[in-house]
């Protein structure tokens, strides 16, 4: 048994062993004359314009992430319906009804991101309740002015 493992710490100490020696003599080997025109990010043959520390969309992430869920969910699945002939054999329609499970998880998992909106790449704003309406109409018709020196307290609707 302990001859299995040491197999694949042999191959584990080769790939580590790989990784840092390519390093070392790709650092050792490379040129060393640093210039304007190698620092600078290259794009394609173009020049970049504006600063490279743009914030993304968070949707960008979100879509990323339900692709890596629903593709691990491949990965399960295909290797399942590959043996799942022998598998009915030993072990029946367990075999059957854990995929279902699984794939039934997944689902709920899908409906409720769709339900609550996350898979529209362009996502409305929240209904505003009265109150709130009421506020910004105040605060946008020049009554009301951020200035602390100058509070125009006279034209304040009631209740706010």
């Amino acid at each position: 048994m302990q001859l299995h493992f040491a197999t694949v710490f042999v191959f584990l100490a080769l790939a580590v062993g790989f990784a840092v020696i390519a390093m070392v003599i790709s650092w050792a080997l490379r040129p060393k004359k640093p210039g304007t025109v190698k620092e600078s990010p290259y794009e394609c043959g173009e020049q970049p314009e504006g600063s490279p520390w743009i914030r993304f969309n968070v949707r960008f992430y979100l879509i990323a992430l339900f692709f890596i869920v629903f593709d691990v969910e491949v990965v399960f699945l295909l290797p399942w319906a590959v043996v799942f002939k022998e598998m009915l054999a030993v072990l029946g329609s367990f075999a059957f009804w854990e995929m279902v499970i699984f794939i039934a998880i997944l689902l709920v998992g899908l409906a409720y991101v769709w339900g609550k909106g996350d898979l529209a790449w362009v996502k409305g704003l929240p209904p505003r309740d009265e109150e709130d309406l009421e506020a910004l109409s105040w605060y946008e018709s020049g009554r009301f002015s951020t200035d602390r020196r100058s509070v125009h307290t006279s034209a304040k609707p009631e209740g706010v």
